[in-house]
């Protein structure tokens, strides 16, 4: 049976099993530009990547802060990003005035997830096409959540979502084992190099992503971007530093193996430039 028989709203199921108004919208996620976090047993960083439509319009803010303790990034639709982070924003208000403490991470993430869960069972709303990744740091610790349009939420060490996401998750897997024990600066270098896996080649400079941090003694804020561009900075002299020691070396282990070839096409006669030619290769 055809597909569009079944996602005209939300509430009509598939023969399959399956809601596809949830699907798109869950689709819409991955088709937004790359937000990143990772967590350690201290600090949260999230980053992301700003997206301008054109070269003349500014970029749409990406990471919001809700708490001193508590933020987040988006990707997807950018208007629903900020209805829920006001949302998020007004609930740890309400819970400070009430009980004089900072509302838990996790009580705030069941609540959007709730509140996200809501669109996919009434037919007059339409799911928030928007995944969040909600950073915080509470008495139990620092924590990252993924909030997902179908009203599921899941915590990780270090996670990625968006547009060409699968390549930083690469990278965050084969780091996975030092990001819980990791420095401020380590996970705030991870999380830089982890957004420019997502650029497919783009040089990454502090004007395309944006970085914010949390931790303990250290409220939620967004870095500037002087701060940040001083670290990638320092992140590509270590780069290509590393480089040119390794070009010398397969430098060298060309020049070997091709001065035999060299001495070889001399006894036949052959021309001195074919023995060159895998140099400049």
């Amino acid at each position: 049976m055809f597909r569009n028989q079944y996602d005209t709203d939300v509430t009509t199921w598939s023969p399959a099993g399956r809601l596809f108004q949830v699907e798109y919208a869950m689709e819409a996620v991955k088709q937004g530009s790359a937000a990143i976090g990772l967590r350690s047993k201290t600090h949260v960083v999230l980053a992301c990547v700003n997206k301008a439509n054109s070269e003349l319009s500014s970029h749409q803010k990406k990471i919001f802060k809700v708490d001193d303790h508590i933020g987040v990034a988006i990707s997807g639709l950018t208007a629903d990003g900020r209805v829920l982070s006001r949302y998020m924003r007004s609930e740890c208000i309400n819970y400070s005035y009430t009980y004089e403490s900072p509302l838990p991470v996790g009580r705030l993430v069941v609540q959007l997830a709730d509140k996200a869960q809501v669109c996919t069972q009434r037919s007059w709303k339409r799911p928030y096409g928007v995944g969040l990744l909600v950073g915080g740091l509470d008495e139990s610790g620092a924590h990252l959540y993924y909030n997902c349009p179908s009203g599921n939420y899941f915590e990780y060490q270090a996670f990625a979502i968006g547009s060409r996401s699968q390549a930083a998750k690469t990278y965050l897997e084969r780091r996975f084992d030092n990001f819980k024990d990791s420095s401020r600066d380590n996970l705030i270098k991870d999380a830089l190099i982890a957004t420019r896996e997502t650029l497919q080649g783009e040089k990454l400079t502090s004007s395309i992503c944006t970085v914010a941090i949390l931790g303990v003694g250290e409220p939620f804020h967004i870095l500037d971007r002087e701060t940040v561009q001083k670290l990638i900075d320092e992140f590509e002299i270590v780069k290509e530093d590393d480089v040119p020691a390794a070009d010398q070396d397969v430098a060298a282990e060309q020049g070997d193996s091709a001065a035999p070839e060299q001495a070889a096409g001399t006894d036949q006669g052959s021309a001195p430039d074919q023995g060159v030619a895998p140099m400049d290769i």
